[in-house]
């Protein structure tokens, strides 16, 4: 009998039952005595385009079903290695963005006192920013690996401050980046001046546009990712629409041209041996992708950054 939580497995439950959690994992209501938890964040009043965020956790969480414990491409046994559970949801405020700020840093507040690793289900991408209070206040300024068509560094939209185009804007002004250990990857698109990405350069962030990702493994620039974080702390924040939408369509703001499914593995994958201190998955949007083919690279982007977590071992 393993000490540690296990995933309920498809031969003691058919995958089309059992709890509704990630990976049918149990649940408690708080972290205590964890080393990971998954959180989910059901909002989507940040968004500029379609909404449906506010259900990517619970979808994200049955598709989750697909998914068994130990990783057969890396080795990593997480589940032999870490006492993890799904914690449930952050009850945010669904009328009132500006309040799940705080409602949002508090609870991760708590999480993190536990010295947990809390890794989200989102959820708008709004919420890597209150998420990044916590995360700071506990850790300091962290290093960032964030995955997504769009920089989200927007000064405001519509004159607002606080919505799912500005978080690392804001991140970065409150200090609770390392901007030298900060890289973004996938960005692409149309914007709005020649100029819509400079700002993150001129913070010092590494800017990685999809263009240069195409048609390569990205196994060598996660290389060069490791080697410019060193053993600081490090956060991912993971957009699922960093990923193409030929693979990933189900999410508000698509844009053509983007990484692979297997480019996505490889990031997360070359992010084992970083001192990681937590990770989120933002944007599925389950009404454009019926399929849920869209939540399941989700939940297994999520289940790829519990693999690199400091203390997961791996099977020889």
């Amino acid at each position: 009998m393993s000490e540690f939580n296990q995933p309920l497995g498809g031969n003691t439950m058919p995958r089309s039952g059992g709890p509704a959690t990630m990976m049918r994992l149990p649940t408690q209501e708080t972290a205590q005595g964890l080393d990971a938890a998954f959180i989910g964040i059901p909002m989507d009043i940040g968004t500029s385009n379609r909404p449906g965020t506010r259900l990517g956790p619970r979808q994200i969480r049955d598709e989750s079903r697909m998914l068994r414990p130990y990783n057969m491409a890396t080795r990593a046994a997480p589940f032999d290695s870490l006492q993890v559970a799904d914690i449930g949801d952050v009850p945010i405020n669904t009328f009132n963005l500006p309040k799940n700020l705080d409602i949002i840093s508090n609870f991760y507040d708590e999480v993190l006192s536990h010295n947990c690793v809390p890794l989200t289900l989102g959820g708008d991408h709004t919420l890597t920013w209150p998420i990044l209070r916590a995360i700071a206040r506990k850790h300091g300024p962290v290093g960032l690996i964030h995955i997504d068509a769009h920089a989200d560094v927007n000064e405001h939209m519509f004159g607002e401050e606080v919505a799912h185009g500005c978080p690392f804007r804001r991140a970065q002004e409150e200090g609770l980046l390392d901007s030298k250990r900060v890289v973004q990857i996938g960005l692409r698109g149309t914007g709005y001046a020649a100029e819509d990405f400079d700002w993150c350069r001129d913070q010092g962030f590494r800017v990685v546009q999809a263009e240069e990702c195409w048609h390569k493994s990205l196994a060598p620039l996660m290389a060069e990712v490791r080697e410019q974080m060193g053993d600081g702390p490090v956060y991912i924040s993971f957009d699922i629409d960093g990923l193409d939408p030929s693979v990933a369509p189900g999410t508000g703001t698509v844009e053509m041209g983007g990484l692979t499914a297997q480019q996505g593995l490889e990031i997360v994958r070359g992010a084992q041996g970083l001192n990681i201190v937590g990770g989120d998955l933002v944007e599925v949007a389950p009404p454009y992708d019926p399929s849920g083919n869209t939540a399941l690279m989700g939940a297994t982007l999520l289940y790829e950054m519990l693999c690199v977590l400091p203390g997961v071992k791996h099977r020889s």
